[in-house]
């Protein structure tokens, strides 16, 4: 059953040096917290894994924490380029970043499969393209049909990590509005840490929400505002405007630097 403690606990106990860690989300509960608390405790070697890196992925490469990235699209969405993951591909800085690029049906039939517990997940894709060339997949045929089809390797992170908006006191788990593939991630993961906007008495079940029980999560932390600057839906609004400042603030590495230093490791004016 799913146990209730600090983020900062649950980032000491489950998240270690070498892991393969996803953070998901898609459009709103970015569990920008949680990457940040990652971030602080100066976790190295990180293979991450998210189907779009957006600013929390810049900060977590930027800060050292990254030696590969699994994804399937990457960007500072409405804005532009990661700086600091184009600073790292390019140029090194702070450490050399390898790349594991697919496409984003690739990534959700990887993670479909990694939550069935299957080795691999089947799409019709990655033809007309080098990508296949480049990455993790291969060619198989059905054995009914004859079709080509592309077979892209599960996706098991060793820690799967999102935000939702509420959880009980039993660690059960309800998010709502646009989903991603969160629910996968964590059925994926061999540990998950939920960070949650609130704990509550009792969940209402809601239209297109996700229930996660509370047996298929490892540990639930509350987050208020954990997703921001992106948006938690029924509690706070995207900072459209964080997005744009990002820009500019990711850069150059020093003020990229200073930036990290005030907002994250300085607890008493971490807010973006």
């Amino acid at each position: 059953m799913a146990e209730i403690v600090s983020l900062d606990e649950a980032v000491e106990e489950l998240v270690r040096d070498g892991d393969a860690v996803a953070l998901e989300g898609f459009t709103h509960l970015i569990p920008h917290a949680a990457g940040h608390e990652v971030i602080r405790q100066q976790r190295r070697e990180l293979t991450l894994v998210r189907m779009t890196p957006d600013i929390v992925y810049d900060q977590l490469i930027g800060m050292g924490c990254a030696r590969k990235l699994v994804f399937s699209w990457g960007g500072n969405p409405g804005v532009g380029s990661l700086h600091r993951l184009r600073d790292a591909v390019e140029h090194g800085w702070p450490e050399p970043l390898k790349l594991e690029e697919h496409s984003h049906a690739g990534m959700a039939a990887g993670y479909a499969a990694g939550a069935a517990k299957l080795p691999f997940g089947v799409v019709r894709g990655y033809e007309g393209n080098d990508l296949a060339t480049r990455t993790r997949v291969a060619w198989i045929r059905c054995p009914f049909t004859g079709e080509r089809l592309a077979a892209v390797p599960a996706i098991r992170p060793d820690v799967g990590i999102i935000h939702a908006q509420q959880a009980d006191q039993a660690g059960n788990v309800l998010l709502w509005g646009i989903p991603g593939v969160q629910k996968e991630v964590v059925l994926a993961s061999r540990r998950s840490i939920v960070t949650v906007e609130e704990i509550v008495p009792e969940l209402e079940p809601r239209p297109s929400s996700v229930f996660l029980p509370s047996w298929t999560v490892t540990t639930v932390a509350v987050a208020p505002r954990g997703a921001h600057p992106s948006y938690a839906h029924g509690y706070y609004e995207r900072d459209n405007g964080f997005y744009v400042r990002w820009d500019e603030i990711s850069r150059d590495r020093e003020r990229f630097r200073d930036w990290m230093a005030r907002h994250v490791f300085d607890r008493e004016t971490s807010a973006v």
